[in-house]
């Protein structure tokens, strides 16, 4: 399937979609400002002053002026020699969307480049054609140069291209399908490599994964509930009216909703002697709320981000001129995938609590660890101990990345952002909350399997039912690990977010 993106306008609705697969077409609406914007290169150079980029060598070397006769030299040299990323090479579906967000950014006629080049790029996603791009090597300022270096140097035959899964030499790779390799103009390499949708790539997709985990979160909570036979007075909506969180208003609506019409809830609604719950039950709103809020901040951040020109110099067709900046400094997406870690962290902190509830009779009322034969059978006693170590190690990736910099390039670049890997680890978090979850669901599932005759809403009844007709109840030990892997793999899926009622984050 393809999507039709209108440069600076993309909605996030649209991003997620490429990043799940869909193709994106440029509208051709924008051909005309490409146009124009190469054309004032052409004007610009004629003019025979030195202009960083296009006729100056790069970064410390920007008073090194370049004769006319070694533009395209130049241009290609510096594709060549910062394709200098390590590292195992970025998920292609990352890759797509990086490669998108760089397709939208030439698009704006701010970036000098030909629409040679603006209609490779889109071929180069239409036809499935994603150069294979070490993910380690970027700082996040002067762009994320290493990463869209191998981008580059693939559209000009050089390095290598994913095609079906195969490694295949990126001149090879471009022939068989019938595309010719890029020969770079004045500036064209600079803007291919200059930018921040390495880091605003690896950001995006770690807040559509989030979003797809905190869905499963609500629903994985509200079913430990039911477990513990908690109550639902915490989730009124009169309490939240009073402290005013969007967020928390919306996420305790979810979970109202999520537990409505319960039998497991009207069972205890009189007679039960507990006056409050624990935290990981009771303050789900107030957590979970603060995590949706602090997402959609996160997605606006990016979403900006991802509709703008981050590289240098900017050309203005309108005046001719190449003004230089800093648009390449990705601080914007370093605090937004900061503020993504923190959610990530909190998702799964306040699930791993509700396990450990659940796994303790003095608190949950249900038999030791889940299991009908405790002492001879050892239930969910380790699953919970793996759900507390994901956990932790989360907590130590969570540290933000946004107030580490180190100078580069002869302390011409004295400061960065370090969105790049900020960025980066947000796919191993969001691994290992999913992992928490899935450990959550059979935990919930085995805790409401011991309320016979109950059932919980549909909404939690469905859910079971799609884990039982993958895991079946844990009678007693068994090699633990597959069912774990089916949990998880639902929550990853995003099929078990499908059943929560998650609010837009925009």
């Amino acid at each position: 399937m393809s999507i039709t993106i209108e440069a600076g306008a993309v909605l996030l609705a649209d991003w997620r979609r490429v990043y799940r697969g869909e193709t994106p077409v440029l509208d051709p609406s924008c051909h005309a400002n490409i146009i124009a914007s190469a054309a004032a290169v052409a004007r610009i150079l004629a003019k025979q002053e030195p202009v960083y980029g296009i006729n100056t060598g790069f970064g410390k070397l920007a008073s090194v002026r370049i004769s006319d006769d070694d533009l395209l030299t130049l241009q290609r040299n510096i594709v060549l020699s910062h394709a200098a990323g390590v590292g195992d090479p970025m998920p292609v579906p990352i890759a797509r969307l990086m490669m998108a967000l760089k397709l939208a950014s030439l698009a704006q006629g701010a970036s000098g480049v030909q629409i040679s080049t603006v209609e490779l790029l889109g071929r180069l996603l239409e036809k499935g054609l994603t150069p294979v791009i070490p993910a380690k090597g970027s700082v996040g300022a002067s762009g994320d140069l290493a990463p869209l270096a191998h981008m580059a140097a693939a559209m000009i035959g050089t390095g290598e291209i994913w095609v079906d899964g195969d490694r295949i030499p990126a001149l090879q790779a471009l022939t068989q399908a019938g595309l010719l390799p890029l020969v770079l103009g004045p500036k064209e390499g600079l803007a291919l490599l200059n930018g921040t949708q390495f880091s605003c790539a690896y950001a995006l997709a770690g807040l559509f994964e989030s979003e797809r985990l905190f869905a499963s979160a609500l629903l994985t909570g509200a079913l430990s509930t039911e477990a513990a036979k908690g109550s639902d007075a915490p989730f009124d909506p009169r309490i939240h009216a009073l402290r005013g969180h969007k967020g928390q208003i919306e996420t305790a609506a979810a979970l109202r909703q999520l537990m409505n019409g319960s039998a497991i809830r009207a069972s205890h609604l009189t007679g039960d002697t507990r006056v409050q719950d624990p935290y990981c039950l009771r303050c789900q709103p107030q957590v979970m709320g603060a995590v949706l809020d602090l997402l959609r901040q996160a997605a606006t951040t990016l979403l900006t981000e991802a509709n703008g020109v981050s590289d240098n110099p900017l050309i203005f067709a309108e005046t001719d001129e190449a003004l230089s900046g800093g648009n390449f400094h990705a601080e914007p997406v370093a605090f937004a995938a900061d503020m993504i870690a923190l959610a990530l962290c909190e998702i799964g902190s306040i699930a791993e609590r509700r396990i450990a509830m659940l796994v303790d009779p003095a608190l949950s009322g249900l038999p030791a660890f889940l299991t009908p034969r405790p002492g001879l059978n050892s239930g969910f006693m380790i699953p919970q101990v793996t759900a507390a170590a994901l956990v932790s190690e989360n907590k130590q990736r969570a540290y933000p990345a946004s107030v580490d910099s180190i100078p580069t390039s002869a302390n011409q670049e004295d400061h960065v952002s370090m969105a790049a890997h900020g960025a980066r680890r947000l796919m191993g978090m969001a691994d290992n909350v999913a992992g928490v979850l899935g450990i959550e669901y059979l935990a919930a599932a085995q805790g409401c399997d011991f309320h016979t005759g109950l059932a919980s809403s549909e909404t939690l009844e469905t859910a079971r039912a799609l884990l039982r007709s993958e895991v079946p109840a844990l009678d007693e030990d068994r090699y633990f690990h597959p069912d774990m892997a089916a949990a998880q793999g639902l929550i990853a899926s995003g099929r078990l977010a499908t059943l929560a009622q998650l609010p837009e984050l925009a």
